[in-house]
């Protein structure tokens, strides 16, 4: 369990929570507004994997009553003082698609978002909440004439689809928990709003956690692709439990404290974890590859979240692989924090970006 809290007097200002329960770890970011500004009131992580009799660090499918009970931990440990929270959603709940849809007024959008989407959701569409967001237009098209226009312009849409009884459920287990969400958004949102710069940039997210590794294609603030390798840091501790004849809470503490650092003392840890990686990075390379190709525009950030990527030596392999810009997420640089906690917040902002995320558009709604 790793917790951190902050000696704040809580005052009058609108306190918010962002919520994010993932597959090894729930974790909770407490902000408010103040002189226009967000800022930090506390935070906390709580492993879940105990809460399923596994080790620290596994992912673990939890029965409602027990997910219920170990947020209800994280809030009573972490000193929160407000219900009012915004949660974000797993990202393997959700189907994420793009459609192409022709030249029309946006008011039309809807229904004929709503007729192409059958095409890839495999549910009946009264059995799923559908959301979809219109793709912006390059600026570039405006140098070009009508004809190019009306047969190139048509409309990119963002489609999302999560399922109703997933939504109910997690509604149940937020208000068992005594917490009053405003809204459920998909992980990969909250996560972008918190760790991506404004800017015409292209970058991709690789969010690892312990299930699994998610990839994200941002431009200009928009996700345009995304891609899940089912492979994720508990692989990491398993494999090295396997090959070393060590138990899996050893294998997650050799990981965690010597990761590729460990020199030739230990050599085949370090083996074992390159492969695993290997592999997720070439996995990572090709979603990249495939998008450069098919929008001709390069990639020029690989920014890093998820607390697998905290390994050490991560970044080190990581920019080998990739050779471009390699950085770990900020998100607590969103927000006002003690400057005598900067180095804490820089190593544990990889892990809180959605329950930043989530925080800040709370906070967003109340302005």
């Amino acid at each position: 369990m790793t917790m951190s809290f902050l000696s704040s007097f809580f005052t009058k200002e609108t306190s918010v929570l962002g919520i994010d329960v993932g597959s090894s770890a729930v974790k909770v970011v407490q902000i408010k507004k103040k002189r226009g500004k967000a800022v930090l009131q506390t935070y906390g992580e709580l492993a879940l994997g105990p809460y399923g009799g596994l080790e620290i660090g596994r992912a673990v499918a939890l029965p409602a009553e027990k997910t219920t009970e170990a947020i209800k931990d994280i809030l009573r440990e972490s000193k929160t003082t407000t219900t009012s929270c915004g949660a974000a959603l797993p990202l393997s709940a959700s189907l994420i698609t793009f459609i192409n849809i022709p030249p029309m007024p946006e008011k039309q959008v809807g229904d004929v978002v709503a007729i192409e989407a059958r095409k890839y959701i495999p549910v009946p569409l009264n059995e799923v909440l559908l959301d979809y967001s219109i793709i912006p237009h390059e600026e570039a098209y405006a140098a070009q004439d009508e004809a190019a226009k009306t047969e190139q312009q048509g409309h990119e849409v963002l489609v999302v689809a999560i399922h109703n009884d997933f939504i109910n459920e997690y509604q149940s287990i937020m208000l068992a928990s005594g917490l009053a969400p405003s809204f459920y958004e998909v992980e990969i949102f909250s996560s972008i709003r918190a760790v991506v710069d404004q800017g015409v940039a292209t970058s991709m997210i690789i969010d690892m956690g312990a299930r699994s590794t998610k990839l994200y294609i941002v431009e200009r603030g928009m996700l345009r692709a995304s891609h899940i390798i089912n492979k994720g840091s508990q692989d990491i501790t398993l494999a090295l439990s396997k090959a070393l004849s060590v138990s899996v809470a050893e294998a997650e503490s050799m990981k965690r404290t010597y990761g590729l650092k460990g020199g030739t003392e230990y050599k085949e840890l370090t083996e074992i974890i390159t492969v695993n990686l290997d592999y997720i990075f070439y996995e990572a390379n090709s979603t990249l590859l495939a998008y450069q190709k098919k929008s001709s525009k390069n990639v020029s950030k690989i920014i890093l979240t998820g607390g697998g990527v905290l390994l050490k030596g991560f970044t080190d392999l990581a920019r080998i692989s990739f050779q471009t810009d390699v950085v770990y997420a900020d998100p607590f640089g969103r927000l006002e924090t003690p400057a005598v906690l900067a180095e804490e917040f820089s190593h544990a902002g990889p892990e809180f970006a959605v329950a930043i995320g989530a925080a800040l558009r709370r906070l967003s709604e109340l302005e």
